[in-house]
């Protein structure tokens, strides 16, 4: 008999109360206020709309040290019947190291019998072969410190999409930014313009959570890379990640389809060394006007 997606959304929910009976603390499991709510709702009435696939990030800590390792975790409506989204990452593993972990994760998953839940057994994994990832991500550290003159780089990204207005999504951009410690801006409306600024690897990981699962008309159509002997932050043009809402003249009362103010955009950009960039982005050179 086939499995229905009401059976697996009930699994789900299960994991989710074993999983907060073993992650307790404040800070160790992160799920978003709704997210239970919305599949109750569903099972209650199960002729509606499917709710968001369930999505909440695991804080684990390793070795004797405690290091912090996130498990991010995302499950299509059919899982356990079809394989979850998982993915660990941590400040403290290089780029490399990050990758080989995930890689292992996913061989182990794919190992296991299908049908089965199986985050608790990623959380145990997890933990369980971290430590050598950890311990080679330190002796890279600790060599690249000891070289005369070491280099820093500093990442900026400069994102364009057709359009940015839901507010969950506008919300995942945002805390996306401060958890990675990146600056920069969102322009809200349409077009929906983007930029972070940090390290690469943070820079590479904001990118893959904003397009995560599958966002539609966005691209990337500008990168900068600026090294440095000293700190990035010097090369920063930006101090903190800012929104931004240039609304075009006009009232269009209640429509979601206003076109922000071009105008006021070079300006912003101008005033942030940035000019060059507008060109770049719409594919004609910006002129300020003489009001």
């Amino acid at each position: 008999m086939a499995v229905t997606v009401k059976e697996c959304l009930e699994l789900q929910l299960l994991e989710v109360e074993m999983l907060l009976s073993m992650f307790p603390k404040r800070g160790e499991f992160s799920l978003d206020a709704d997210a239970v709510p919305s599949i109750q709702r569903y099972l209650g009435n199960a002729d509606g709309a499917l709710p968001p696939q369930l999505e909440y990030r695991i804080a684990l800590d390793v070795g004797e040290a405690k290091v912090k390792v996130e498990l991010q975790v995302l499950l299509p409506h059919m899982y356990p019947q079809v394989a979850p989204q998982l993915f660990a990452r941590s400040d403290a593993l290089h780029r490399q190291q990050q990758l080989q972990l995930n890689t292992g994760l996913a061989s182990h998953i794919s190992s296991l019998d299908s049908g089965d839940l199986c985050v608790c057994e990623a959380v145990q994994w997890v933990k369980d072969n971290s430590l050598p990832f950890l311990e080679s991500s330190k002796a890279l550290s600790e060599c690249a410190s000891k070289e005369v003159g070491v280099k820093e780089m500093l990442h900026r990204m400069w994102i364009y999409s057709h359009h940015i207005y839901r507010q969950e999504l506008r919300k995942k951009i945002f805390d996306s930014a401060k958890k990675l410690n990146l600056t920069g801006f969102c322009l809200t409306g349409k077009p929906g313009v983007i930029c972070v600024e940090g390290l690469r690897e943070n820079c590479d990981e904001f990118w893959r959570v904003i397009r995560y699962p599958n966002w539609k008309h966005i691209s990337c159509k500008h990168v900068e890379n600026i090294e440095t002997e000293g700190s990035i932050d010097n090369l920063r043009l930006f101090h903190s990640f800012e929104d931004l809402q240039f609304k075009a003249h006009g009232d269009y009362g209640l429509r979601n389809d206003y076109h922000m103010d071009l105008g006021q955009f070079l300006e912003f950009l101008k005033q942030h060394q940035s000019g060059h960039i507008f060109q770049i982005l719409f594919g004609v050179e910006g002129k300020l006007s003489d009001n």
